[in-house]
């Protein structure tokens, strides 16, 4: 067993022999543990699942090494007494041996490659969010309130950019003019990724058979491929919404259960995408006459509506991924006929 803790430029190296004893304690730089690991016989080789783990995963296992990639939250408890590299590697070495150790499937480039289109788009977005936000509050100092919206505010916005007797003066003018550009410039590449999500939605089989679930578009289901692949790391479907917090977190002691709001745990981005999909898919399979109308409908009776909203999200997601595992689209079961 061989615990990598990885830092930016140098790393620390602790191997464990099969009796648990320490046998190797080293500090290299990122660049040479290639080399170094090609010296040793195949072994295990546990590390977080952090930034360039994957890609020094995959160079490993090229090598004939088993990876092991684990959260690092469920490194820590593993550390003992003061905290530094060496004894962060012991603890990834020791957390790598337990036989309830939950771990990280190593990623394709290719997944590593659409995460990274997302995580740029989110930026995007959060950018122009930001350059709104700038707007309105210049504007307001001036007294020029607009409606709620993007569209809307763009329009008032464009409107106030062309009008000739300017009521915020010419500087202000031309300087909300060219804030207009920047945002432009932003949907533009916005809308350029948005395309990209689609024609490899289109393109990629598992994600058409995604695109098929109600609430599930091609940003989702590209967002889930890139994060989960084919879903093989969970063994059932509540898996999958539990990982992405969709599902409410418990604190049970003395055999007496207590259910709170949900764990917000795992992957954020995927898990609003699936949140924001289940409220846009909420009033359409409300009004469906079969078993998950019902469902809803009693849940709209008695709950608020965020909860409700939540509850369709961890569904879609128990259904996403039984569509990744049989490999068959969605189809909705119509109501059997009364005698």
């Amino acid at each position: 067993m061989l615990g990598i803790d990885l830092g930016k430029n140098s790393c620390s190296l602790v191997g464990f022999d099969p009796a648990g004893t320490v046998v190797l304690r080293r500090r290299a730089r990122r660049e040479t543990i290639v080399g170094l690991t090609a010296k040793l016989p195949a072994c295990v080789v546990a590390m977080e699942a952090c930034c360039g783990a994957h890609h020094l995963g995959r160079l490993l296992a090229a090598q004939g090494h088993t990876i092991r990639l684990m959260s690092p939250e469920y490194v820590r408890p593993y550390v003992k007494a003061q905290k530094n590299d060496d004894r962060d590697a012991e603890a990834i070495a020791e957390a790598a041996t337990r036989p309830t150790m939950r771990f990280v499937p190593l990623k394709a480039q290719e997944q590593l490659d659409m995460q990274s289109l997302h995580r740029v788009r989110s930026r995007l977005v959060g950018m122009r969010t930001m350059l709104m936000n700038q707007l309105r509050a210049i504007l307001l100092e001036r007294g020029l309130v607009f409606p709620q919206g993007r569209r809307k505010f763009e329009t008032a916005v464009g409107i106030l950019v062309t009008d000739p007797p300017a009521q915020i003066g010419a500087r202000i003018q031309a300087l909300v003019a060219e804030i207009r550009e920047e945002w432009a410039s932003l949907d533009g590449r916005i809308e350029a990724l948005d395309r990209e999500f689609v024609a490899h939605a289109r393109s990629d089989e598992a994600a058409r058979r995604l695109v098929s679930i109600p609430g599930v578009g091609p940003m989702t289901a590209t967002a889930l491929r890139a994060a989960v692949d084919d879903g093989s790391a969970f063994a059932s479907a509540r898996d999958l919404p539990a990982w992405l917090g969709l599902v409410p977190r418990q604190h049970t002691t003395g055999g007496k259960p207590k259910l709170l709001g949900i764990s917000k745990r795992g992957n954020a981005y995927l898990r609003g995408l699936f949140i924001h999909g289940a409220r846009a898919a909420l009033a359409s399979l409300s009004k469906v006459e079969d078993a998950t109308g019902r469902w809803l409908r009693g849940l709209l009776a008695r709950a608020h509506y965020n909860v409700v909203v939540v509850a369709l999200a961890a569904k879609l997601a128990r259904i996403a991924w039984a569509t990744l595992r049989k490999g068959v689209s969605f189809e909705r079961q119509p109501e059997p006929a009364l005698a």
